[in-house]
């Protein structure tokens, strides 16, 4: 199971990675779609998932208190990166990598989320990975995106999209090695919950208007948020 589960994830990332790359020539709409998808996984994915684990452990101020913190911390090492860099170029492609890994590092949180359900049971495990694969496909186009909209090649956003595709898969294996408390993975969750409404919001979001400031763009944006929104609701059910 664990393994079929691990080719679907990898499956799902690569395409919808693929797909960014095929249209970069409408990358505003994809950049406008991702900030929608980036806030929605945010606020109905790794916000109430944080609050479910960590919450009999931590009150729900500070589990919330932690995604604040998430959105500081990258707000902080965001700014700090940029005007540490040589030129505007440097500082675009720095961001986007930093982009990028944290949608990776995501994504290898996703597969532990997987792999930890699945030693509670295979029930409560098939509920957790039905809401990672169905936003899969959303983390793949992310990633492209953060790397293209920052100036980077297309092989560097096939690069860092293989890297992201393999993410839950590794993240998956390491859970046979290892198991943590289902509070302290609350807590991670909460804080990258804070790093994707910063990467969505002062991001993606901007960047897609900025040159592009059309109602398709902001229609963009909020099919965004709907289809992860239903998609998750669904994986809910």
């Amino acid at each position: 199971m664990l393994i079929t589960i691990s080719i679907a994830a990898l499956i799902s990332t690569l395409l919808g990675g693929l797909f960014a790359l095929k249209f970069k020539d409408k990358l505003h709409l994809v950049l406008g779609f991702s900030a929608g998808a980036v806030i929605a996984v945010a606020f109905f994915d790794l916000i109430p998932e944080a609050i479910e684990l960590a919450g009999s452990s931590h009150d729900i101020s500070f589990i919330t208190s932690m995604t604040a913190l998430g959105f500081v911390i990258y707000m902080i090492l965001d700014r700090t990166i940029f005007l540490h860099s040589h030129d505007e170029h440097d500082g675009a492609t720095v961001r986007g990598k930093m982009g990028a890994g944290s949608l990776s590092i995501h994504s290898f949180l996703d597969g532990i989320a997987i792999g930890l359900a699945f030693q509670v049971s295979a029930a409560v495990g098939a509920i957790v990975a039905i809401a990672v694969l169905v936003h899969d496909f959303s983390d793949g186009i992310n990633t492209v995106s953060m790397i293209l909209k920052n100036g980077g090649k297309r092989k560097q956003a096939f690069q860092w999209l293989v890297l992201d595709a393999c993410a839950p898969v590794l993240g998956i294996i390491s859970t046979l090695f290892f198991s943590l408390k289902e509070s302290s993975l609350g807590i991670l969750l909460a804080l990258f919950a804070g790093f994707f409404l910063y990467i969505g919001a002062s991001d993606l979001l901007p960047e897609s208007h900025h040159n592009h400031p059309t109602i398709w763009t902001t229609v963009s944006t909020i099919l965004g948020v709907a289809v992860l929104y239903t998609a998750i609701s669904i994986a809910g059910i």
